[in-house]
């Protein structure tokens, strides 16, 4: 199926590109979520009329993630877990967690946005999560998981 992106989409297109993409992730995620349009000769013309509007918007978008990156960048967030006397957690820290916590300290952030390249933290220590803001935009944020040891 033939769309047309009204916004920059990782590893797809930048706006105002036409691709082709499957007709189901088209269908049920790109269009309803307003990230693209089915190309029609009316869309087309549609799409050129608002491309100012939408670029200005795009450049907006990109630089309040700059800028919340800036702020983001190197942070230091502990979270506390239940764990045995060698270090393993009772559990995990996932990347719900991350996010419960970041958004305490005032970083609107979804759990979609975190990305833990080891995947799930199951030992006490300090590790480096990324944050992506943007598909242009991302922070590293250091995790400190500390061990509450039971009593």
């Amino acid at each position: 199926m033939q769309i047309i992106l009204l916004e920059k989409i990782a590893k797809l297109g930048s706006l105002g590109s036409v691709v082709n993409v499957k007709p189901g992730y088209a269908r049920n995620y790109l269009i309803p979520q307003g990230k693209a349009r089915r190309v029609t000769e009316q869309a087309l013309a549609e799409f050129e009329a608002q491309r100012a509007e939408l670029e200005k918007k795009q450049a907006d978008i990109l630089s309040s993630a700059n800028a919340q990156a800036a702020k983001l960048d190197g942070l230091l967030i502990q979270i506390t877990q239940k764990a045995g006397v060698d270090g393993k957690l009772f559990g995990s820290v996932t990347s719900a967690n991350i996010t419960e916590e970041l958004c305490k300290q005032d970083f609107p952030v979804e759990k979609s946005m975190i990305r833990m390249p080891e995947g799930q933290i199951k030992l006490v220590g300090d590790y480096t999560v990324t944050v992506v803001l943007h598909s242009d935009v991302s922070a590293q944020v250091t995790v400190s998981v500390l061990g509450e040891t039971m009593a």
